[in-house]
């Protein structure tokens, strides 16, 4: 089969997923075609340097360890405007819980609120019907608690390929002290001259 063809079946196959689509179920479907000395994974490289090169609105992106098209990011205030329905925001205890579990999973109830502080239950609960986490097993303590992980949902939601991917705590202390630097540099700032008035 002609190489054209066989990224045309590709780009089809990713499309009509409704979720990242992995390459070894892309080889999958594909195994009943002779590739020749092709390869799936060229294949879709090429597929996304045609993506990459052309002046498209979409993209192919490797997400939650699958292939998806997504809109490109310069495009969002013009995909803002179409939606009318805006997306419910996380409140900042589901994202700092969010966050703990996604650095420490896996982990239990009694070890995220260790270290909030907190009573975590009814975030834990959002996080879950949201998809973000899930229970992932027991551990192996006295009562048998609860132990949380992520989804393949939250690899999406934050374009992670897999979870490998998620910024290095050092790198986050870093930009956040930078953050504070420029911050309080700002505000050290004199004040621009002004013109005097008659009442001076």
């Amino acid at each position: 089969m002609e190489k054209d063809k066989l990224i045309a079946i590709i780009e089809a196959l990713i499309f009509a997923s409704d979720k990242p689509l992995k390459t070894r179920y892309i080889e999958q479907v594909m195994s009943i075609v002779d590739l020749g000395n092709l390869t799936v994974g060229t294949l879709i490289e090429e597929l996304k340097g045609i993506y990459t090169m052309g002046n498209r609105g979409i993209e192919l992106v490797e997400v939650a360890e699958g292939w998806q098209f997504r809109t490109k990011p310069g495009l969002a205030e013009w995909i803002k405007r179409l939606n009318t329905v805006k997306p419910s925001k996380l409140s900042m205890p589901a994202l700092e819980t969010l966050a703990i579990i996604a650095y420490r999973q896996p982990i239990t109830r009694a070890e995220i609120e260790y270290v909030r502080g907190v009573d975590s239950g009814a975030v834990l609960k959002t996080l879950i019907d949201r998809r973000l986490i899930k229970i992932i097993g027991k551990k192996e303590l006295p009562g048998r608690p609860l132990v949380y992980g992520t989804t393949q949902e939250f690899l999406e939601v934050f374009s992670l390929k897999d979870i490998s991917a998620l910024p290095n705590l050092d790198d986050i202390k870093q930009m956040s002290s930078s953050e504070t630097e420029l911050e309080r540099n700002q505000t050290e700032l004199p004040l621009p001259a002004t013109e005097p008035t008659d009442e001076e």
